[in-house]
């Protein structure tokens, strides 16, 4: 392993361990390891309940690295008691000597209902914030009662006087505006069109600033399907196109909206026999064959948002993200390795 300081260093450049469908979260920490040598700045996380319990995971591939940022992205605040997520967020946090930032989304709607778990408010969102700021701040919180919930005390450390980086995952507007006035970051979907992109960056900006913010200081992530043609085609069908329609099972109504889709189009794929034969998330379950169908059910255009082809091409694209507002590109949907060749392409 080289020297830290010697390694290159974007900062503006992130990638998700772990992606997809993964057997062995051991995994993660040979991809963390990788990115961190290739210099990107950031290794984002999400939590899935099979195998990839967010507090374990940051923990063990914080301990790992030593550059690197370890993003939370995301959790839901409502799986654990406020003390257990503020708990592991400072052991992470110190683990890490501050390399953590603790992010939150809403969920998926169809999953909570199935494990039986409330639906998330924006109202919900802001009061979480509002009581971790006030934990890593040393405060004692006496008889709480909020949209988040009620406590008689939350107390993490009195003797605390600290800041915790959080980050929201935003599709709606609620969302966007509550990243804006609240959150230290705040990250985009996938396959959101430029159009639709600008337009959220503008919203998150605008809304931290009327919230008296600098908008400067509050992050916005493109989350950007990175799919080059140096792997192999059967892969990159399931990168994209399964990926895509697996969004357009759990939420396609509102990625139609956000980018101003034919909705005739989303109901013709639901409607198709073979997306209703497959039980459960498209993008783990699919064949090839599969797939290849799928891919006559929505234009070209829908897949149109990401890093395809050369890997000079995907450079090309990754740069664009942030030529038209977005101040970080979480490259989405790919492997260190699968990376490599982009980022290399990427330096030059």
């Amino acid at each position: 392993m080289s020297d830290a300081t010697t390694r290159p260093h974007h900062p503006e450049l992130g990638f998700y361990a772990l992606g997809g469908q993964p057997t062995a979260a051991r995994t993660g920490l040979t991809e963390v390891r990788e990115a961190e040598e290739m210099g990107l700045g950031t290794a984002f996380i999400s939590e899935r309940f099979n195998l990839k319990e967010i507090g374990a995971l940051c923990g063990a591939t914080g301990a790992v690295t030593d550059q690197i940022l370890i993003h939370c992205a995301a959790t839901n605040h409502n799986t654990r008691h406020p003390m257990i997520t503020a708990g592991m967020a400072r052991t992470v946090q110190s683990l890490t000597d501050g390399r953590f930032v603790l992010g939150l989304a809403r969920g998926v709607k169809l999953m909570q209902d199935v494990f039986g778990i409330p639906h998330i408010t924006t109202a919900q969102l802001e009061d979480f914030v509002g009581i971790m700021r006030r934990l890593f701040r040393g405060e004692t919180i006496l008889g709480h009662d909020g949209p988040c919930g009620s406590w008689p005390v939350l107390q993490l450390d009195s003797a605390l006087d600290g800041y915790l980086p959080m980050s929201l995952v935003a599709l709606g507007p609620n969302s966007l505006k509550l990243g804006g006035r609240c959150f230290d970051e705040v990250i985009l979907h996938t396959y959101f069109t430029d159009e639709a992109t600008q337009r959220r960056v503008q919203t998150v900006k605008q809304a931290a600033e009327r919230a008296g913010r600098d908008p400067d200081r509050v992050k916005v992530w493109s989350c950007f399907a990175t799919i080059g043609d140096h792997i192999p085609e059967p892969l990159r069908l399931k990168k994209s196109v399964g990926r895509l329609a697996t969004y357009l099972q759990g939420y396609g109504e509102l990625m139609v909206t956000i980018n101003d889709w034919d909705p005739a189009v989303l109901q013709r794929f639901r409607q198709d026999d073979v997306v209703q034969s497959i039980p459960g998330s498209i993008d783990g379950l699919a064949t090839t064959e599969q797939l290849e169908h799928l891919a006559t059910l929505f234009p070209d255009e829908w897949l149109a948002p990401s890093a395809s082809g050369s890997p000079e091409q995907c450079a090309t694209a990754i740069r664009n993200q942030l030529a038209i507002g977005c101040d970080g590109v979480i490259m989405h949907g790919a492997t260190p390795q699968e990376l490599a060749p982009i980022v290399k392409a990427y330096q030059l």
